[in-house]
């Protein structure tokens, strides 16, 4: 049982904790309540499939923000072996913000960048809230041309609201921090897989996220703005949230039939903070199939193939009515 509930979980959490009662109530008193505890368990699962088959746009945003879903550490922890986190981006310092280095799927060695958030108040001030600055994307493109001079296959994990605005980041450039990794990430000849775990907020998102596959958890989010941001700018009032969250097609499906996302991968029932290994073990078979298929290209077809991509994004054919 999740330790944090939503506000449309409140119905499961409720009888996920009822079920705890029972629970120890029958270990308190040696008294068998197996059979009422079966019923209510049922009771939960078609709940819970009910609430989460038929989720808005906006409470995927909230699983996306989850305060116990895994983060890019998390999931490195369980899905690679021998990762060795490299530092600095050799111009100004380090950022915690992202982190990165060399790894080991399945004995194959891949680099392995991602944004990075924390789990408490001290965490997130040493991570920045997963808001990277100008160093933290250079320190990601000095580990891709590393990656990239060694021959190594590039995987990152995109898990942030969007770049840090403050006046120092501005001070440091961070879109221009942004911009140079967009074009050097258009001209890696190694494969390069971006996966979005949780949030992927704007420039924040894309300036790790120039992939030859684009793949997006279930319950995660891929927008040009957070819902806050767009509600702001349109109706000056973030309580338009929820409106500006369904307008801007940023779930996991909705990004799968835009030809953004090449592969929406399933979470468990609940969300992936439900299930830590489950949704690893996700994760590294899609990582594994996808490593393969772009092992089979040439540096020059990985280069190409990923810039026909994108130029391809927001492409639409207009039919005239008859």
């Amino acid at each position: 049982m999740a330790k944090t509930c939503l506000d449309f979980e409140k119905p499961i959490f409720e009888l996920e904790q009822k079920l705890a009662e029972w629970e120890e109530f029958s270990k308190d008193n040696d008294i068998d309540v197996n059979e009422e505890m079966t019923s209510l368990q049922k009771k939960i699962q078609v709940l819970m499939k009910k609430t989460y088959a038929g989720l808005t746009p906006w409470q995927r945003v909230q699983l996306a923000r989850h305060s116990e879903r895994p983060y890019t550490l998390d999931y490195i922890e369980r899905i690679f072996t021998d990762f060795i986190e490299l530092h600095g981006d050799r111009r100004y310092g380090d950022d915690a913000a992202i982190v990165g280095g060399f790894a080991k799927l399945d004995g194959k060695k891949v680099m392995v960048i991602g944004t990075q958030k924390g789990r408490n108040m001290k965490e997130n001030v040493f991570r920045n809230f997963g808001l990277p600055q100008p160093e933290g994307y250079r320190k990601a493109l000095r580990l891709m041309k590393l990656a990239n001079k060694a021959g190594t296959p590039i995987i990152t994990f995109i898990d942030t609201p969007g770049a840090y605005p403050g006046i120092e980041s501005e001070e440091r450039h961070i879109a221009e921090a942004i911009a140079v990794n967009l074009r050097e990430m258009f001209s890696l000849t190694v494969p390069v897989i971006a996966i979005t775990i949780g949030e992927g907020g704007s420039g924040g998102a894309i300036g790790i996220g120039v992939g030859n596959r684009i793949l997006i958890l279930e319950n995660a989010y891929y927008s040009v703005i957070t819902p806050e941001g767009c509600a702001a700018i349109l109706w000056k009032d973030r309580k338009y949230s929820e409106q500006a969250a369904d307008a801007l097609n940023l779930t996991a499906m909705k990004l799968k039939d835009l030809n953004i996302a090449d592969e929406v991968i399933s979470e468990p029932l609940g969300g992936a903070h439900r299930d830590y290994a489950i949704t690893a073990e996700a994760i590294k078979k899609s990582l594994k199939s996808h490593l393969q298929t772009l092992g089979k290209l040439s540096p020059k077809k990985l280069r190409d193939q990923r810039h026909d991509k994108f130029r391809q994004m927001g492409e639409f054919m207009e039919g005239s009515a008859e």
